[in-house]
């Protein structure tokens, strides 16, 4: 069992900047897909970003399209970490933010093809 904790999230203004976290448990975290999912009230689910496990080398990196360029997941194996850099906010980015690991070492954009979720960390863009 593989547990996540999100951290990083907070009240900005459009155009600011915020870094997520998601501190991760297992010793094979670093093989695992991660991805990070937001999610307002009454919506389903949205796939963000994922990075790939395995090797820094043969990282690979996807995005949704309405946040490619603002964006960029990494990670730190040797920390358990995983991290959305998350630049020039638009209130659309408001929501719960959440990451999950899959045990596969690359992922999709499907929430179902993920095992392990966090609680989410709440991200709010506002004037």
């Amino acid at each position: 069992q593989v547990q996540l904790v999100e951290s990083g999230g907070g009240s900005v203004q459009p155009g600011g900047s915020l870094r997520l976290s998601c501190a991760a448990s297992g010793r094979t975290f670093s093989s695992y897909a991660v991805a990070w999912f937001r999610q307002t009230p009454g919506q389903e689910r949205e796939f963000v970003a994922t990075i790939s496990g395995g090797r820094s080398t043969t990282y690979y990196t996807y995005y949704t399209d309405s946040v490619k360029g603002r964006f960029t997941i990494s990670r730190d194996n040797a920390k358990n970490m995983v991290f959305l850099q998350m630049n020039t906010l638009k209130p659309e980015d408001t929501a719960v933010y959440f990451c999950a690991a899959s045990r596969v070492v690359v992922g999709s954009g499907s929430p179902n093809d993920y095992d392990y979720w966090g609680q989410g960390t709440q991200v709010t863009v506002s004037s």
